[in-house]
């Protein structure tokens, strides 16, 4: 799985380079939806697992290869990759030559559409838009070298995180999918957020180590957190953590509390969600992308 993402990556022009493809590499793309998605289908899974390679590339391209620090430069991208998303990743319709990064993108589209499932194909689509949208807050703020206020942050955070869609299509990998009945159940729309909170603050743990070393970076909780304190760095590190095993509390009282009532199919959406939180965890302690 993970050779053939690599060469999907390749295909499509993201990694034009060895240092590109090294880099790719040591994402491991693979081994994260391996865990978050183990009993998917294979096409799900290597569905999912290109995914986290695109997001990885565009995450790339914006953090370390500079086109997230300008909002004029990053405009114009995100509005091609908007163009693509508006097509829904429909065959019929032949996109516009609009690069790898959009290329690559269509073809994540088309092929979450060849499921057969209306409902997921909109809901990955919307997620992906809030996604790029996200990316250019997170681009104004570097311009101004600004540190956004908390909750300003832990709204947007859950946006350019990327974990919405890569829920979506580990839901679509799965053998039962949830349905708008479920999907539209308060207790599981609390825990999605949840889950995608705690699968984020453990990236910005894990990462402010990186991230820190130059030119820190202000998208981060544990930054967010010591400017709105005026903490030195160990206690926001130790803030950061804290609300982090708060919010995995809560994640599992609420959990406990709908396994109370919920069906098979609610049961597996569970799972899935709970297998993210793990898998992001384990896989952030053995990947060397934040090394």
């Amino acid at each position: 799985m993970a050779s053939e993402s690599i060469e999907w990556a390749r295909a499509f022009g993201l990694v034009d380079s060895g240092q590109r493809v090294h880099r790719l590499l040591l994402a491991d793309a693979a081994g994260l939806a391996g865990r978050a998605c183990p009993d998917g289908s294979v096409d799900g899974l290597r569905l999912l697992t290109d995914l986290i390679s695109w997001l990885f590339v565009m995450d790339d391209a914006c953090d370390e290869d500079g086109l997230g620090a300008d909002p004029v430069r990053l405009g114009p991208a995100i509005s091609t990759l908007l163009d693509v998303l508006d097509r829904c990743g429909d065959p019929d319709i032949v996109p516009p030559a609009v690069g790898p990064l959009g290329d690559a993108l269509h073809d994540l589209c088309r092929r979450t559409r060849l499921h057969d499932h209306a409902a997921l194909l909109l809901r990955f689509v919307s997620q992906m838009r809030e996604y790029l949208l996200a990316l250019l807050w997170e681009a104004g703020n570097r311009e101004r070298h600004r540190v956004p206020e908390v909750a300003e942050y832990l709204q947007l955070r859950r946006h350019i995180g990327g974990v919405h869609p890569c829920l979506t299509l580990t839901d679509l990998a799965s053998t039962r999918p949830t349905g708008p009945t479920q999907r539209a159940d308060p207790g599981l729309v609390a825990l999605d957020l949840l889950a995608v909170d705690l699968v984020c603050w453990c990236n910005d743990l894990f990462s402010y180590g990186k991230e820190s070393r130059a030119d820190p970076d202000a998208h981060n909780l544990v930054t967010v957190l010591a400017q709105d304190a005026a903490a030195d760095e160990v206690t926001a590190l130790r803030t950061a953590a804290h609300r982090f095993n708060e919010g995995l509390a809560t994640f599992l009282d609420a959990e406990e509390a709908i396994l109370a009532e919920g069906d098979d199919v609610m049961r597996q959406a569970l799972a899935a969600r709970r297998n993210w939180v793990r898998a992001t965890y384990d896989w952030s302690v053995l990947a060397a992308r934040y090394a």
